[in-house]
């Protein structure tokens, strides 16, 4: 093993550590730790199957707890490419039909990437558990072409839409070294306390036109 993947078992194993001795839960590491931009490095059996799923139980853990639904491995502490998202959709008919949010269940992707699937973009508020407090408009492909494993190695290919697509995105570009203010509309940004009094709206038509920003062309919502 070299030293760059020596690293990163070190690195799993350190969070493993800190989750046990945390009831089962990671610390999140936010905006400003280098980690958040570097590239990762592909999951090559740094370490044994076993950990690798009790990093993801942990991951998934973390995720609920904090509460969200997506957490990437360097938002962990950790410089590999693996991510855990789980959605449970929008209760409410119309944010759901608007935002194309339907609940997505629990997925475990390794050496992630992704593509548009469409040359359609939507701009909805999105929020990042790396930036606590804080939300912004960004404008995302509606449907990606995503490509991975998951934790079994079998390969992914599949067409991910909606608010599942903008969930997969986020935290494969967190892969990247990429932060979802860095493709942000800055005039929208907003906190979270300023999202639910002005910006509840299920689509974006209201804060982009008090805001003054652009939505994508033809976006009708």
């Amino acid at each position: 093993m070299n030293d760059a993947d020596a690293l990163i078992a070190a690195q799993i194993r350190s969070v493993l550590a800190a989750a046990e001795a945390g009831g089962g839960v990671a610390p999140i590491v936010e905006a400003g730790d280098p980690i958040l931009r570097s590239v990762t490095r592909p999951f090559d059996g740094q370490v044994d199957d076993a950990e690798l799923a009790q990093l993801a139980e942990v991951m998934r853990a973390t995720m609920l707890a904090a509460p969200g639904v997506g957490l990437a491995g360097p938002q962990v502490g950790i410089g590999l490419s693996m991510f855990v998202a789980e959605d449970p959709g929008s209760l409410d008919p119309e944010t759901a039909e608007v935002r194309q949010r339907t609940p997505m269940p629990l997925r475990v992707v390794l050496n992630a990437g992704y593509t548009p699937a469409t040359s359609e973009d939507v701009a909805f508020f999105e929020g990042c558990l790396s930036i606590p407090g804080y939300q912004a408009v960004v404008a995302r492909p509606r449907e990606i072409e995503l490509r991975g494993e998951d934790l079994n190695g079998t390969p992914i290919a599949e067409v991910v839409s909606g608010w599942s697509a903008r969930i997969v995105a986020h935290e494969t570009d967190h892969l990247e070294g990429v932060m979802f203010l860095d493709k942000a509309e800055m005039r929208s940004l907003s906190t979270n306390t300023s999202v639910a009094r002005f910006w509840s709206q299920p689509s974006t038509q209201k804060a982009a036109a008090e805001l003054g920003f652009t939505l994508p062309s033809g976006m009708l919502m």
